[in-house]
């Protein structure tokens, strides 16, 4: 079957399988009481059903069974037992909370097995900064801290209705274009079925009747398809950029713009957290997102469209620059715009503790005006 019509086919498998199992999910979670509780840092005020993620999860299982032939490095046996873990790990932690440092290390085992296939061995960055080859250890390093902060970001981003699903919908959309015009079609076609995926999914997340999380379970699955995309594109021989509009020497800075809002937004709230002595793990809402929704009073839906627009016109922005700009000049150009950016949200910085404040103080204020309305009708009465 010729590529265009394998993808269609999936596509269209992939999107109706997981648009018609999420309302038998809901109804699952909603008999077994495995909700999502509102807490003091959540954007939503109801209990939600969660684990949309199982939907991603057996999708991928199914599409990786129809497409293991275009596997020229039997990619898809690497896959399967990283997927498996990560889906476990979600689950249980959709569950009852697990610690990072157990996250961490079930992710650590997961992208072992990635990383040990001669697919995605990063032999060379191909004068990025003057650095050509690299050293096999090197490149477990760096393939490694790759994999783990896109995972992680990806997985921190999940807090409003909409965000993770677009943002991962932008970068489906992107990959498979480029694994395309690579002629990678193995990997073209993962990023297919994760992009109908998440397009069903998406329906659910905005729906005010039918509301479903993806939770850990989803967002770490399709953080670690993002992850391993990502790795892939790094690892590409030099003659499958042809085809591509960038320099072969901008590829990396490319990944970065790909996945500008999660790196940028973890960045920035570690950062954040640490100025604060926290660890970096804790939870807040100081990421981007909250921002937007508590200071800038938009909705769900609002924020994560802008935070979708930015992503795209980021990567599209800096495609076209990396046609011909040098890559020193890309670097320069890149820390400036992360800069600015942070400059724009550090104002925007606060914690638990002054979130309480801020909240018994509104309730304070509320109260007094309650009561200064009350008072002149109760006079009225006496009189």
């Amino acid at each position: 079957m010729f590529f265009l019509e394998t993808a269609v086919a999936l596509f269209i498998g992939a999107f109706l399988l997981t648009y018609l199992t999420i309302p038998k999910i809901i109804g699952v979670v909603q008999y077994k009481r495995l909700m999502d509780d509102p807490n003091q840092r959540s954007s939503h005020k109801a209990k939600t059903p969660t684990l949309g993620g199982i939907a991603f999860f057996y999708c991928l299982i199914f599409a990786l069974f129809f497409i293991k032939d275009r596997a020229e490095h039997l990619e898809f046996i690497y896959m399967i037992p990283g997927l498996t873990i990560l889906f476990i790990v979600g689950l249980k932690d959709d569950m009852v909370v697990l610690s990072p440092g157990s996250k961490l290390l079930a992710q650590i085992l997961a992208i072992s097995f990635i990383l040990v296939n001669d697919s995605f061995g990063i032999e060379s960055l191909n004068g990025f900064l003057n650095i050509y080859e690299i050293p096999y250890y090197l490149y477990l390093v760096i393939g490694g801290f790759l994999m783990l902060t896109i995972i992680n970001s990806y997985n921190l981003i999940d807090g409003i209705d909409g965000l993770a699903s677009i943002v991962g919908i932008v970068v489906m959309v992107i990959y498979t274009t480029i694994f395309y015009l690579s002629q990678e079609y193995f990997f073209a076609l993962i990023a297919i079925t994760m992009n109908a995926c998440l397009m069903a999914f998406f329906g659910f997340n905005v729906s005010s009747r039918k509301k479903i999380f993806m939770g850990d379970t989803g967002s770490l699955i399709v953080g670690f398809i993002i992850s391993i995309l990502t790795l892939k594109f790094l690892a590409l021989e030099p003659t499958a950029y042809g085809e591509l509009p960038f320099l072969l020497e901008n590829a990396p800075l490319i990944a970065i713009s790909i996945l500008i809002v999660p790196l940028f937004d973890t960045a920035r709230v570690f950062t954040i957290r640490i100025a604060n002595k926290k660890g970096p793990f804790s939870p807040d809402r100081n990421h981007i997102h909250h921002i937007f929704i508590d200071f800038w009073g938009l909705s769900h839906k609002q924020a994560s469209f802008i935070i979708g627009c930015f992503n795209i016109i980021f990567v599209v922005l800096f495609i076209i620059l990396g046609s011909k700009a040098k890559n020193t000049g890309m670097v320069i150009m890149l820390v400036s715009v992360v800069i600015f950016l942070a400059y724009i949200f550090f104002r925007y910085n606060y914690n638990f503790s002054t979130l309480k404040q801020k909240i018994l103080l509104k309730r304070k204020i509320d109260a007094l005006k309650g009561k200064k309305d009350t008072a002149p009708k109760s006079k009225k009465k006496n009189k």
